[in-house]
């Protein structure tokens, strides 16, 4: 106790200390600063003008051709790629806050399918401009270099897939029916869509990179990460809240089939399409997202980015919010009826704790894990029935087709079905290509990647993965700082899991899509933080390193 208030007094002390010594600033430099934001804001106001204007043409000669369904997405579209452009952090950040309500928003304004892809209007424009500062700088856009010889191998291979498989499709449709829809083919279209979805947001890993330049950055960013996730599981809770009071139907009075197929009729006041018939014992809500498994994969993924800012934070009003979101990731797993949310939420759970070594740490795991345990049981006492559906319904499933087998399966069916050591096409299997030409159901991940484009596609995407969760592991391990240390550590678990699992196809879609290749880009970086928090303290101790000026390397460049 005597230790604690006297470690508290010097650090009274050497902060007061500090506020002396950081000198005041003069007038003209005051003055300078005010100049400085005045021309910024001169600067965004001539830009912005012109901007609106151009988006309002834009906006109306799309009226013409799709009403005010077509002219708004184009207005909105118009204005966000040239501020992302002219603003590519912000741009960023807009992104990662875009995504979880991408459904949402979507189906609010109404159900395009320009709407879907409207998230790459702020990171496309932001990666044309980070890879010109990049190129002007002379700064390498594969970020790390060890990718770059499996990312050209693998990509040699989709070229090809799609020179020679995709092109012979175009020119010579196949005959057989790859699935129930008909009408329009565009093979070469389906697989330029399909080489963006397995390989397009690989750039996110030096976007990161370079978007976090220094420790304030960093915890910036994990809060912000837990604010989204605390934000989308209260309106998720919403949603459970208005379907079960019967303000809102869901397909509880459908008849036959119907109540048992996700519908967008159905949707209650946030995200898509869901289930809700709880007299059949189906409930499948899809929280802000368009379909319900992305929520899954949106609960899987926050138990990571929680559990990080949970044990690494260094301020304990977010380490209580971190377990405030957690409790709200493991209450929603169950409400929403997604069973493999259910089985992973509270695995992903422990592992990290056995791997992070985090369990070792019992000054911070307990309270966490006690207030973790007394919320929870609180919502399992006042909600007994619900939880004992949802195991039920878990254990009959688990009962009915083990995720193994089931695996399995899908492989065995590709393989004794694929066309060609370049596969059946890309996009052949990818949901979102459906409107480009006849695509093929492969609910497990690696067996599409192996339709797609074939056994060397698969290898070539497995070298891939494998080199970079190689690579995060050694940069995990090469941090020394506790908090990055610990919040490295909960990212390398989140890569590797990602990278391996196939149950499902998470790295196609919003929003593992994005945080994958994302959150590795920041795990990359935060050697480069922690080399710079160490010199800080070194030049607070008043030891002189040799060159102290320049803290950053020159792979520390970044986004301003």
């Amino acid at each position: 106790m005597l230790t604690a208030k006297l470690k508290s007094k010097k650090y009274k002390k050497t902060k007061k200390q500090q506020q002396k010594e950081t000198p005041s600033l003069s007038l003209k430099e005051r003055l300078a600063q005010k100049r400085k934001s005045a021309q910024a804001r001169k600067e965004f106001t001539n830009f912005l003008i012109p901007v609106i204007v151009g988006g309002i043409f834009f906006g109306i000669l799309m009226a013409f051709v799709g009403g005010i369904k077509a002219a708004v997405p184009g207005l909105l579209g118009i204005i966000t790629i040239a501020l992302s452009y002219k603003y590519p952090r912000q741009a960023l950040f807009a992104f990662l806050i875009y995504v979880p309500f991408g459904g949402t928003i979507t189906y609010y304004i109404g159900n395009s399918p320009i709407l879907q892809i409207a998230k790459d209007s702020f990171y496309i424009p932001a990666l044309i401009a980070l890879w010109q500062i990049c190129r002007k700088q002379r700064l390498p856009l594969i970020i790390p270099q060890a990718i770059k010889t499996p990312l050209f191998i693998l990509l040699g291979i989709c070229l090809l897939t799609l020179v020679f498989v995709n092109g012979g499709q175009q020119f010579n449709p196949p005959s057989t029916q790859l699935s129930d829809n008909s009408g329009l083919e565009i093979p070469i279209g389906m697989g330029i869509l399909g080489l963006k979805v397995l390989l397009g947001y690989v750039p996110l890993i030096a976007c990161a990179y370079y978007l976090i330049r220094n420790k304030r950055d960093f915890l910036f960013l994990s809060r912000l990460q837990v604010v989204l996730i605390l934000v989308c599981c209260a309106l998720g809770l919403v949603q459970y809240l208005l379907l079960s009071k019967g303000i809102c139907q869901g397909t509880r009075y459908l008849e036959g089939a119907a109540q048992f197929k996700a519908s967008i009729e159905a949707r209650c006041f946030i995200g898509g399409s869901l289930i809700y018939s709880p007299e059949q014992g189906v409930i499948r809500l899809p929280g802000t997202f368009v379909a319900p498994w992305q929520w899954a994969w949106f609960l899987i993924s926050s138990t990571f980015f929680a559990f990080a800012c949970g044990f690494s934070d260094p301020s304990r009003t977010w380490r209580v919010l971190s377990l405030g979101s957690m409790a709200l990731v493991f209450i929603n797993a169950v409400v929403s009826g997604q069973r493999i949310a259910l089985a992973l939420v509270p695995a992903c759970f422990v592992a990290l704790l056995l791997l992070t070594g985090e369990i070792r740490n019992l000054k911070r795991f307990i309270p966490i894990g006690v207030g973790l345990l007394i919320i929870l049981g609180i919502a399992m006492v006042a909600n007994p029935e619900i939880v004992g559906q949802r195991i039920e319904s878990l254990n009959a499933r688990w009962q009915a087709s083990p995720p193994q087998e089931f695996i399995v399966q899908q492989f065995n069916e590709v393989w004794k079905n694929l066309d060609g050591p370049l596969g059946s096409g890309l996009g052949r299997a990818t949901n979102s290509a459906r409107l480009l030409g006849q695509t093929k159901l492969v609910e497990t991940y690696y067996p599409k990647i192996l339709y797609e484009i074939g056994p060397f596609g698969l290898l070539g995407f497995l070298a891939l993965v494998t080199t970079l969760t190689i690579v995060c592991f050694q940069t995990y391990r090469s941090v020394k700082n506790p908090i990055f240390r610990s919040y490295a550590g909960a990212l390398w678990v989140f890569v590797l899991f990602m990278s391996y699992n196939t149950y499902y196809y998470p790295l196609d879609v919003d929003p593992v899509a994005v945080y994958y290749w994302f959150f590795a880009g920041v795990l990359l970086k935060l050697p480069e933080i922690d080399k710079q928090e160490r010199l800080v303290e070194a030049q607070a101790k008043g030891v002189r390193g040799k060159k102290t000026k320049n803290i950053q390397t020159r792979h520390g460049a970044s986004l301003q």
